[in-house]
């Protein structure tokens, strides 16, 4: 049996907080730099953020500030990232590898809303 997500070396607190603050600075900023196996866990993330923010209701904004870290992020999401993406179902990021990390030869990305 293969396992649902990745650990990434973290306690479930500790992974679920760095989660929550990629996917709130990749929605913020529109792109992040980070480890392939991390952004392969974000991606999602975000896609669902941003498919809850195409439904545009209070239970999905108040659904999505439950997960996001800054409401002024959850605003931007619901009043520009939604409307943007609302005729195209799914696919809303994008990863590109860059290729080794100088310190670790880690592999590293670039995660980035298309």
């Amino acid at each position: 049996m293969s396992l649902k997500h990745r650990k990434l070396g973290r306690t479930s607190d500790q992974r679920r907080a760095m989660l929550r603050a990629m996917v709130t600075y990749l929605l913020e900023n529109g792109q992040i730099k980070t480890t392939v196996t991390r952004a392969k866990e974000v991606a999602p993330l975000a896609e669902k953020m941003i498919t809850l923010a195409k439904t545009n209701n209070l239970a999905a904004y108040r659904q999505s500030l439950s997960f996001i870290t800054k409401e002024t992020v959850a605003n931007k999401l619901f009043k520009e990232i939604g409307p943007k993406y609302a005729d195209r179902n799914g696919g809303y990021t994008r990863i590109v590898r860059i290729g080794p990390r100088r310190g670790d030869a880690a592999e590293m990305a670039i995660v980035q809303l298309v």
